[in-house]
């Protein structure tokens, strides 16, 4: 069992700030440009109208307090209440919005994403873990929404804050702004540290809550090869590693947060205790700084240093929405799509399948087929027998273009298969596994598969046809009955006859079964092979067997061996040639009579 943390791949954006990534993240947000707009003029007007509050907290105190003016003070204290209910309309409009606007992005990108992964090459899920893609897909793409509601508005609207308060307070007293800004240099210096260090645990928690999906994800489903080996101890020891090391991350960033906002709250206290000892001074040695002015860079201290804090922590939530959208679009920018270059549709199908000279390979150099060449007439039944490994289930995968044939061709009435579009050619072959998936959903849908244009009656009517009615009709809900995940309520045979159902109703012109009938009960298989009857009838048929008694009827056999064809006849000639075939046969035989 592959331990999924033995090589551990970090990603790094290999930036300070990517903006290569960050402006590719902007434009899922075009359709949103109105949104967008108004989010970020709240997100501005809300920093300016901030920093107005001290200024007329100042003018208060000295014009108004000090110098009692009763109608004057309440002037301005209502114009400091219009101004806290406009920041709380535009804080609504600010947070909803910008909330709005990351929610419709990761939406729009989340089903880009999957809408991509359905095109591509059954090799890339050969060589990416389930775990993997359901993180890009889920909370990779969910920090995205973090550049918009937490990231990118946030930085704009604190820096153009930091900026204005700055401003005003070199316009109220130059000589307290510099006492101000005395800790400013510290406190740099600590935001550098910060930054980096932050941004290296944030990675390595990405990384591993991607160890962590893929790790639980593969483990649930082979719970039972687990079990059955008695691998819990060992399955639960990795477990316990990966956990820790997750954990292990999650403390690491909460400790460079834990450092970091205690010395920005120091020197914060130290620039208010500056502040305090010189204005205090400079007011009671009858220096030209008023009560209001001291009380007002206090508060804009406070407004200073807030700013500066939020910068170091949403710029790293920025760098988090950027990491994962490097990691979101790799798998958008993978070269693994399927290439539909097809401009042909089967208008009439006959179903002759020819394979000349064929030559296939899962990994460079290892030949899977080689030189393979053989042909198939309309509506009879070819029987592909031979080892594990001789390439019968390649012949299907290259059929069906799940795989590329290296080189040679492949046609179907004469038409190369890379010449006719993807979805006719698919729609016109069915293929029936030995291990059947089923949805965690209806009968009836897992039928249809969500075809609205297949309507209850034709399945139904399919049903009694091929003899699968009276046992969907013993269920409870009968064709509503909701299967478990994978199907996991029904025995094997019942999910083939689900899965022969399916098919006949789909009509398909070429039928292919992959040991459909393989490892079920004789009853069911007397029942499956009813049906089966019915539904290869007028159709061109590929059958992988390793009972060689179910093929017996085939139009032709083909036994391979190593990707290439070893014997090719009716079951009586391959028995005539008395060769490979013929012993296999009857090796078969005698293990059936002793049996």
């Amino acid at each position: 069992m592959q331990e999924t943390n033995n090589k551990k791949q970090t990603t790094k954006t290999g930036k300070v700030l990517d903006f290569d990534l960050l402006k590719r993240v902007l434009e899922f947000a075009n359709p949103y440009k109105v949104i967008f707009f108004i989010a970020a003029l709240s997100a501005i007007f809300l920093s300016v109208l901030g920093p107005i509050r001290p200024l007329l907290i100042n003018h208060a105190i000295d014009n108004y307090i000090l110098i009692p003016n009763k109608q004057e003070l309440i002037n301005v204290t209502m114009i400091l209440m219009a101004i806290l209910v406009i920041e709380g309309v535009l804080q609504f409009f600010y947070i909803y919005l910008s909330t709005w606007l990351g929610q419709h992005v990761i939406q729009d990108l989340r089903t880009k994403v999957f809408k991509h992964i359905l095109s591509l090459r059954m090799n890339y899920f050969d060589n990416t873990p389930i775990g993997t893609l359901v993180t890009r897909s889920i909370s990779d793409i969910e920090t995205i929404a973090d550049i918009f509601s937490q990231g990118l508005l946030v930085i704009i609207a604190e820096l153009l804050k930091l900026i204005v308060v700055v401003s005003m307070m070199f316009y109220v007293d130059w000589r307290l702004a510099l006492i101000a800004m005395l800790t400013i240099p510290v406190l740099l210096v600590a935001t550098s540290w910060f930054k980096q260090n932050i941004k290296a645990s944030f990675q390595d928690v990405r990384e591993q809550v991607s160890q962590l999906n893929t790790f639980v994800q593969e483990h649930i489903v082979g719970m039972s090869v687990v079990q059955i080996f008695n691998r819990e101890k060992s399955e639960y020891d990795k477990f316990f590693k990966i956990n820790k090391e997750h954990r292990g991350a999650h403390l690491r960033s909460i400790f460079y947060y834990a450092v970091f906002f205690p010395i920005v709250e120091v020197l914060s206290a130290i620039s208010i205790g500056l502040i305090v000892w010189y204005g205090g001074y400079g007011i009671l040695e009858g220096k030209d700084i008023t009560v209001g002015e001291l009380i007002a860079f206090i508060l804009f201290v406070h407004m200073m240093f807030r700013p500066i804090r939020q910068l170091a922590d949403r710029f790293n939530i920025l760098q988090m929405g950027i990491v994962g959208s490097e990691r979101v679009f790799k798998v958008l920018d993978t070269e693994e799509k399927i290439i539909d270059k097809g401009i042909k549709n089967f208008t009439d199908l006959k179903g002759s399948i020819a394979f000349s000279d064929v030559n296939f390979a899962y990994k460079k150099g290892e030949w899977v087929l080689k030189d393979l060449s053989f042909n198939i007439d309309a509506g009879k039944m070819l029987a592909l027998v031979g080892r594990t490994g001789a390439g019968k289930t390649s012949i299907v995968s290259v059929l069906n273009r799940f795989y590329e044939i290296n080189s040679g061709t492949i046609t179907i009435d004469g038409i190369n298969i890379k010449d006719i579009i993807l979805a006719n050619l698919r729609k016109n072959i069915a293929l029936i596994q030995q291990e059947v998936f089923l949805f965690s959903d209806s009968i009836l849908n897992n039928i249809t598969l969500f075809d609205t244009t297949v309507s209850r009656e034709t399945i139904i009517a399919a049903a009694k046809k091929i003899g699968v009615d009276e046992f969907i009709n013993s269920l409870p809900g009968n064709y509503d009955y909701v299967v478990g995940e994978r199907g996991v309520t029904l025995s094997a045979g019942q999910r083939q006859l689900i899965a022969f159902l399916r098919v006949y109703v789909r009509d398909p012109k070429i039928l292919i079964l992959d040991e459909a009938t393989a490892s079920i009960d004789t009853a069911t298989e007397e029942l499956l092979q009813s049906a089966l009857e019915k539904l290869s009838a007028n159709r061109t048929t590929i059958v992988i067997a390793h009972r060689l008694s179910t093929i017996v009827n085939a139009d032709k056999i083909l036994h391979l061996k190593n990707g290439n064809v070893l014997e090719e006849g009716t079951h009586q000639e391959l028995l005539i040639f008395n060769d490979a075939y013929s012993e296999m046969f009857s090796k078969q035989s005698d293990v059936d009579l002793n049996a």
